[in-house]
């Protein structure tokens, strides 16, 4: 319950200073601001990415102590899955690259 009490009250907050972030006529007030967003993305994307990375690894040794026979195929899916993972962070890199290029 103090949970949602807390995201209500950051969520009050972000809807009353929306007017603070107004942009005017020649868009120059918000330039500084897609670069800290664009920070901000790019470091979610790689630490979530990092926490992905670990977890299949982690499940990928756990695999293998418990049948070593099955290692073929538990590598597939983990260079796989990994490099699924990694394309998420790049993805997200070029995205930011792009609208911050601008």
């Amino acid at each position: 319950m103090n949970n949602l009490k807390y995201f209500f009250m950051t969520l009050a907050a972000l809807l009353i200073a929306t007017p603070v972030f107004a942009q005017d006529a020649s868009g120059a007030s918000q330039a500084g601001l897609i670069s800290i967003a664009a920070g901000i993305g790019m470091a979610i994307a790689a630490g979530l990415c990092g926490l992905a990375q670990g977890k299949a690894t982690a499940s990928a040794a756990e695999a293998l102590a418990r049948n070593p026979g099955a290692r073929p195929g538990i590598f597939t899916f983990l260079i796989l899955g990994l490099a699924f993972i990694e394309s998420l962070a790049l993805f997200t890199f070029v995205i930011i690259f792009i609208k911050v290029g601008k």
